[in-house]
């Protein structure tokens, strides 16, 4: 494994695992219950003055600072006895050789995991989408005990803001939108309620934005090379499944290369991707329309089983 970055690694991201995120860990032998973070046991929906929440089928999610995260990814990779080499900048591949630091590397399956802006992805010539749409997010932690032991998502004038508890005393403060110039403290004035919590309180340094990318592409891999996670398509990253579908894509690829078919991978990345991708239309199409938003969100506060279902449906429970 080849990074040119070097440990700890951080990026913005909402920090929420949810349960079959979890799970889909645990199938690779990465067991986060010692790591650090908070869990969680449901999410809540706020609209206004008007909320429904529900609990996790299947076990709570879990609120993790990202730093935290990749060090507990790479010491399971250590004790798997994968070489890590950092600091090792990739500039090109050919073949079944690797260009890193200045090297040609011999690879007989050379793996794309560097994100939605993969180079791998464009050597390899699988840049083409059937389907591409961008949102922007912004992400800041404050040094507050969490007033809720749930994910929250509250909904505003297309953008949303999620928050997640990640410690006793920390949250991950999240807004997302279409709109590439609205950052978090513009953001906060659509809602009041959390901007009256958090307002006053000393933010820990550094604001952080990414592009969210709902992205799916022709095909994830091609001769000897496969894309997972960010880099083989992506859901919006309201739907909170990013490290669920990474888990998932790596155990449905090391399966094909188990049985040396990499085509293989192709099907099964579709399919786990199936589930994550309706959800994120359908949250794309409250954002896109208020009026929509405000009766469906009502109508589960109204009868909050609607909620749960959804959400049982979200983590892959009711499947």
């Amino acid at each position: 494994m080849a990074d040119a970055e070097r440990p700890p690694i951080d990026k913005p991201c909402g920090e929420g695992i949810m349960p079959d995120g979890l799970a889909a860990a645990r199938a690779l032998g990465i067991d986060l219950d010692a790591a650090p973070g908070l869990r969680f046991p449901g999410i809540r929906f706020w609209e206004g003055a008007t909320s429904v929440e529900a609990r996790f089928a299947r076990g709570p999610g879990l609120g993790i600072r990202r730093t935290a995260l990749h060090q507990a990814l790479i010491d399971h990779a250590e004790q798997a006895g994968v070489r890590l080499a950092w600091g090792t900048a990739v500039t090109g591949i050919d073949g079944e050789r690797v260009h890193a630091a200045g090297e040609r590397v011999a690879a007989h399956w050379i793996v794309g995991a560097d994100g939605g802006h993969s180079r791998v992805r464009r050597w390899a010539g699988l840049d083409a989408c059937t389907r591409q749409s961008l949102r922007y997010g912004f992400c800041r932690h404050y040094r507050t005990a969490p007033w809720t032991g749930l994910m929250e998502i509250h909904w505003g004038d297309r953008c949303q803001l999620y928050i997640t508890p990640v410690a006793e005393d920390e949250v991950c403060v999240v807004l997302i939108s279409s709109d590439p110039h609205l950052r978090l403290g513009e953001g906060l004035a659509q809602f009041p309620a959390v901007e009256r919590r958090v307002g006053n309180l000393a933010a820990l340094p550094g604001e952080r934005g990414a592009v969210s990318a709902s992205r799916r592409l022709r095909a994830v891999w091609r001769g000897n090379v496969a894309l997972v996670g960010d880099a083989s398509g992506s859901v919006d990253a309201i739907t909170g499944e990013g490290l669920c579908l990474l888990f998932q894509h790596a155990a449905a690829l090391a399966a094909a290369l188990e049985r040396g078919d990499i085509s293989l991978y192709e099907s099964e990345h579709r399919r786990v991707g199936r589930r994550p991708g309706l959800m994120a239309d359908l949250m794309l199409l409250l954002d896109r329309s208020e009026r929509l938003r405000r009766g469906v969100i009502g109508a589960m506060a109204w009868h909050p089983p609607l909620f749960a279902g959804m959400l049982a449906y979200h983590t892959g429970a009711a499947i």
